[in-house]
Order: C-alpha cells, then sequence, then structure tokens
C-alpha cells in the first residue's frame, strides 16, 4: 500500500501533463473508450495509453475491458488527497495575508518633524 507522500507524488506527476490533465477533464463528462480518448490528440494509440497507464498508477482513473473495447472511468474523489495537502497550505497562507492586511490598514501616526 502506498504512503501518503507517494500517493501525493503520483498525483501530481500524473497532473503536470496538459495531455492527461484533458483526459481528466474528458473523463470528467463520463466514461470514454480509449480509442474515443484518443481521438482527437493528435499523437498515437500507444502515447494515449501510456498516459492513462500513468493516471492508473496514481489511482485517478480506472479501465475495464469488455469484448474488444477497454473504456476508462474517472476514480470518484481521487483528487481528495491532493486537495486536502493544498488546503492545509492554503489556510495558513490565508491567516497570514489576512494579519498582512490588516497591519497595512492601521492608521499609522506620522513622524514628529524635526526642528533644525
Amino acid at each position: 500500500m502506498l504512503n501518503q507522500t507517494e500517493r501525493l507524488d503520483l498525483i501530481f506527476r500524473a497532473l503536470t501533463d496538459p495531455t492527461r490533465r484533458y483526459l481528466l477533464e474528458r473523463l470528467g463528462r463520463g466514461p470514454a473508450a480509449v480509442s474515443a480518448l484518443a481521438e482527437p490528440l493528435e499523437m498515437s494509440l500507444a502515447a494515449v495509453v501510456q498516459h492513462l497507464q500513468v493516471l492508473q498508477d496514481a489511482g485517478l482513473v480506472r479501465s475495464e475491458k469488455v469484448g474488444r473495447v477497454r473504456t476508462c472511468h474517472l476514480v470518484p474523489d481521487a483528487l481528495r488527497p491532493a486537495e486536502d495537502w493544498l488546503h492545509a497550505r492554503q489556510t495558513p497562507w490565508e491567516r497570514r495575508l489576512d494579519a498582512l492586511g490588516a497591519a497595512l490598514a492601521e492608521p499609522t501616526t506620522p513622524e514628529p518633524e524635526e526642528s533644525p
């Protein structure tokens, strides 16, 4: 079983490629055969299969073969670990930015002028 860090590494690695992000977006509209996923892409079917394998390794996509057709499905909540990781880092930054905004909004007292 993968630990949390390894799982995050696989997810973020999978998301780095625009083709894989496209495939995830397309599968978000519903399951599709590998050939249908490959159709609009300017690459070989074998290259698309390799991209899908990366998505499967990350747990973002699953596939099933019925007869000669392999159909891919998006895995519900597969991005949850990455979402949780990002949220855990977002909250402290929001607090820091809120504190900075409050500090900048405080009226400042003018420095007394020095007499010559």
